[in-house]
Order: structure tokens, then sequence, then C-alpha cells
């Protein structure tokens, strides 16, 4: 299917439908490949975020079986790796022990009305096709909280790579003193172990990327733990992991639990989605196929709400599994089915073997993996292209770094929506004049050169006008009209004007009527129909709407008895306008 081929009805409601009768037989060797390469991948690193969020590892084994089965039916993305990632587990951690303490099977229950909540959200959101209330997340905000969060996740694995219990888990500051103070406490066997994982890890990832290097550590970690009885010296080991398939069960709905859920669910909901629609939109355009974000809403939704009644916790997509499926082959969702089917087998038959797994060897495990997503680069990028955003991104991320995650994104977001207001309320504004040689007005402060007309000043405006920004535009004006104390006609270019409200009609009426009777003569040129129609229902006095009519700046200066030369070249009669509109 190409962008030029789009899904039925039926396709858009069940997306497998898609592949699965346009199944061609020379993607199955893809599919089958890049399935074993992610569960591969996907046991290891699912019992690691499992730990992370606070939860048994085998709860990380059942999220990476029933929601990828499910995503891969209901999903528009054909390459997305879902199940347990690092962020959404620490996210889940944070919210979850709000309400019960990490480790207790109340914790678990929690966890999975997380996901209960999680995926109810993005539903009804999906349903809704409020897809684009996400956009609020900027990209800025996006980076900082991510790059926090690794390095609040990375600092999380001390206690399992030093061995050494750790209380202050939510502060970071605390965290670091805490672990200082208590280093004397070290296991040698955990910080031995840990760091040869993460060497290991780090070696597999520059020489040997397309191997299950993870699997391996975890093969040879619990090997030696086994071999060499480092259980004895103080070493945390997985232990029993239960066999058998995720059992249906019904989290407790309690009030409280839900009210002090909701800030996580609903932090989770969006991070998760922005995650998730982001690696599936590179890969989407990449192998030219349509995504709908809202049909990924509802994917999701549906995802984490089997994740919650299986007693698992929210899932989403992830970055690094979705690039090593897509790497690996993977052409349709068939290639999710088989990760999920290889899991449920492990599940089943080979859950004994994860007795000896050492904590520590998980933990490198997770370190290494959330290493990638501190972006460096970025904060430089934006400093340098637009300061302003650089600085939503290191206040994002000061503020999960220092005060907390859930805090963190609403700061951000909060800032980013400042801006935004703050932007909006001082619009570019600009004196402008004729440039000649090309038949073009432009910015005078940027062409000095170009032809002003005598007693008229031609200002343009960039932005839509509302309440906020109209003591702007009005101190613009009076400042100019100091500057040219000759003007006896002020001509607006509203070309770049897409929205007025009525409290900015209406001041600018009354702008029109106070320069009116000092002398000054306002026109308004190049207005959009839309906004042409707003001044038509704000029912202003005849000569203001007569003054407001002009179809362009040319048509202004002519009607003022300016002539203006042809720009070079260019073409003359009633196609010319037509091909300059």
């Amino acid at each position: 299917m190409t962008f030029s081929d789009p899904p039925t009805r039926t396709e858009q409601l069940l997306p497998a439908l898609a592949w699965l009768r346009r199944y061609r037989p020379s993607d199955l060797r893809g599919d089958l490949v890049a399935g074993l390469t992610v569960a591969v991948m996907l046991i290891p690193q699912g019992m690691a975020y499992a730990l992370l969020a606070g939860l048994p590892p085998v709860v990380g084994l059942y999220a990476s079986t029933l929601p990828l089965i499910v995503y891969a039916l209901f999903g528009s993305s054909r390459q997305l790796a879902v199940g347990p990632v690092a962020i959404v587990s620490l996210l889940t951690l944070t919210g979850v022990s709000a309400v019960a303490e990490a480790g207790t099977a109340g914790f678990i229950l929690y966890a999975a009305l997380l996901a209960l909540m999680v995926g109810a959200a993005q539903l009804l959101l999906g349903v809704l096709r409020g897809g684009f209330i996400t956009n609020f997340l900027s990209h800025a905000v996006v980076s900082g909280f991510t790059s926090a969060a690794a390095v609040v996740i990375a600092l999380s694995q001390l206690k399992d790579l030093l061995g050494i219990r750790l209380e202050n888990t939510h502060s970071v500051p605390l965290l670091l003193w805490e672990a200082a103070t208590r280093l004397g406490e070290t296991n040698p066997a955990s910080l031995t172990l840990g760091a040869v994982s993460i060497a290991l890890l780090l070696l597999g990832r520059r020489f040997a990327p397309r191997l299950p290097v993870p699997l391996g550590v975890v093969v040879l970690a619990t090997l030696a733990t086994y071999a060499l009885g480092l259980e004895d010296y103080g070493l945390r080991i997985v232990g029993e992991v239960p066999s058998g398939l995720p059992q249906l069960t019904l989290p407790p709905f309690d009030g409280a639990a839900l009210v002090n859920l909701l800030p996580a669910a609903l932090t989770i909901a969006f991070v998760g989605f922005m995650e998730s629609f982001a690696v599936a939109k590179s890969i989407a355009a990449r192998e030219r196929y349509p995504l709908d974000a809202n049909a990924e809403l509802r994917a999701l939704g549906l995802a984490n709400l089997v994740a919650g009644l299986f007693s698992a916790y929210p899932v989403t997509g992830g970055f690094s599994r979705t690039a090593v499926n897509y790497q690996a082959g993977a052409r349709t969702g068939l290639a999710s089915l088989l990760t999920a089917l290889l899991v449920l087998l492990t599940l089943l038959f080979f859950t004994p073997l994860f007795y000896y797994l050492p904590n520590a060897a998980l933990a490198a495990i997770v370190v290494v993996a959330v290493v990638g997503l501190v972006d460096l680069k970025e904060p430089r990028h934006l400093f340098r292209v637009r300061p302003i955003d650089g600085w939503t991104l290191l206040v994002t991320f000061a503020a999960t770094l220092l005060i907390g995650i859930e805090q963190g994104i609403l700061i951000g977001v909060a800032f980013s929506l400042l801006v935004y207001v703050w932007r909006s309320a001082y619009p570019h504004t600009a004196v402008v004049g004729y440039l000649e040689s090309e038949g073009v007005f432009r910015n005078v402060k940027r062409f000095p050169q170009v032809r002003l007309f005598p007693g008229t000043i031609i200002i343009r405006e960039d932005a839509a006008l509302y309440f906020a920004n109209m003591g702007f535009l009005e101190a613009f004006v009076d400042r100019t009209l100091r500057e040219h104390p000759d003007a006896k006609r002020l001509l607006f270019d509203f070309s770049g004007v897409n929205d007025v409200d009525a409290v900015a009609l209406d001041t600018l009426r009354e702008l029109m009527a106070t320069l009116e009777e000092i002398g000054i003569e306002v026109h308004l040129a190049g207005m959009k129909g839309p906004v042409r129609d707003l001044v038509a229902r704000a029912a202003w006095p005849e000569r203001f709407r007569a003054r407001a009519a002009h179809l362009s700046l040319e048509h202004a200066l002519r009607a003022f008895g300016e002539t203006l030369s042809p720009a070079p070249d260019a073409p003359t009669g009633a196609r010319a306008a037509l091909e300059r509109r």
C-alpha cells in the first residue's frame, strides 16, 4: 500500500486486515527473523524494566505478550514494537508509589489499574479524534523530559549496581547524597558483575549491534552466579519466576487511588503516545504507507486495557526495539505476533532458567538502554536556531531532574505555553517599503533601499490579532507615528493575519477613529476572506469598511495616486494578476 492507496473503512477499524489481505510470501522471512530478534531482546529488557517499575520481573513478561498481539491487530504501524519501556516504567514507579509500597501485592494490582487508566485515556482520545492534543507537548519539552528521565532512570539503578539499599529514589539530589554516604556498604559481587555487564553491553552495541548481546549477558551472568554461588556473597538474584500464562484479573477500583493515579495516567498516556508515534511516523514515511494518529491512540489504548486486565502494567512503542524490529526485516504486524508467541512460550516452559539471574545484570541492561536517550546535540541545535526553545528544553530538564518526573513535564508544558502566549502577545510587526528591483514589499530594516511613500506609512502585521496583542500593536503604531510626524495616512498590510477576535476588531475600529480625529486615515489591505467576513459582521461605519476593502497594497497605493514600477519580467494583464495571487 502507498499513500495513493488509502485504507478501506473496515481496514481503518482493524488495520491488520490491510497487511493480511495483501500479505506477500516474500515478507515472511523478514517477519520471522524480526520476530525472533525482538523476542530475544525483549525478554531480558521486559524483566529489567519491570524491576525498574518496582514490579516482579514476570510482570514485564506479561506486558510483552497480549498487549503486543492487540497492537499488532489494531495498530496502523507495521513495524512498531510495543511493550515495556524505560520512561513509562519509571513513571509507573513514581505514580503507583503514591498509593502502595513497591514490591507489595497491592503495588502490582495498582500498576494494573494504572494501565487500565492509561488505556481508557488513550482509547477515549482516539475515539474522539483528539490526537491533536499531544501537539501541546513540544519537541523541546519532550527532548528535555526524555534526557532528564534517562538520567533519573540510570541513577535509580545504583542500588542494584552497588548492592546497597537506597531509600530516596524519587529525588535525584537526595539519592546522590545517600549513595555517596553509603559507598562503604557497596557489595563487591554486585559492583563487579554490574560493571562487567555494562562493559559487555557497550562493546556489543559498538562492535556487534545485530547480535542479541543483552540475552548473552543474562545467560553469562546467570551461569556465573550459579557456578560461583554469588548469592551467598550478598548478590541479589531474581529468584523464582512464576511459570504459566497471565490470568484475567480485575484490579481494585478504589476512588482515592484513582484520583492519586490520575496525574501519572495522563502523563503516561501522552508521553507514551508521543514516544510511540514519533518512531512509528518516521518508519511509515520511509516505507510509504499511511499512519493514523487517532488509530494509534486507539490501538495503544486497547493494548494498555489488555495489559491492565492481565496483570501487567502500561506499555507503549519503544525506540530501540522498533529500530531493531525494522532493521531485522519486519514488514508487517506478523513480526510482533511472533514476538508475543515466543515470550508466551518462555512463560510456559523457561522461567525456571531465570532463578539465578542477578539484579545487577538487569540494572546494567537498563542503564545501557537509556544512555542513548540523553541527547546532547539537541540543546546546542535549539540554542543556535532559536534560544527560547533551548531554554524550554533546559527548564524541562532541570525541573524533571530536581523536582520530579510528573512535575517536570507539567512545568515544561506550562513554560512552553507561556512562551507561546508571550510570542503571540508580541507578534512580528514591521514598517515596509516597495523594493522596485523585485516588485515586492519588504521590511525597511532589512532592505534600507526600499521606496517609501511620502505621507503614507505601511505597517505589515505577521500574526493573528486578539485581545492580548492589540496593546502591542497600538504601542507600535504610536511609536511609528512619532518617528514620522508628517504622516497623513496609515496603511496596514493584513495579508499575514489569519484570524481576528471581536476585541481586536473593536480595538482596531477605535484606533481608526482616534487617528481620524488627528487627521490620519487608516486603511487595511490584503485581508483574507475569513477576516473580511468578521469585519462585515462587526458593523463598522461605512467609511471604515471602505478603507478596509483594498485587495492588496498595490491596489491601495494606486488608489492613493501612487505609481508602482512592475517587477522585472512580470507578466501583464488579468492572467498575470491571477498568477501573482
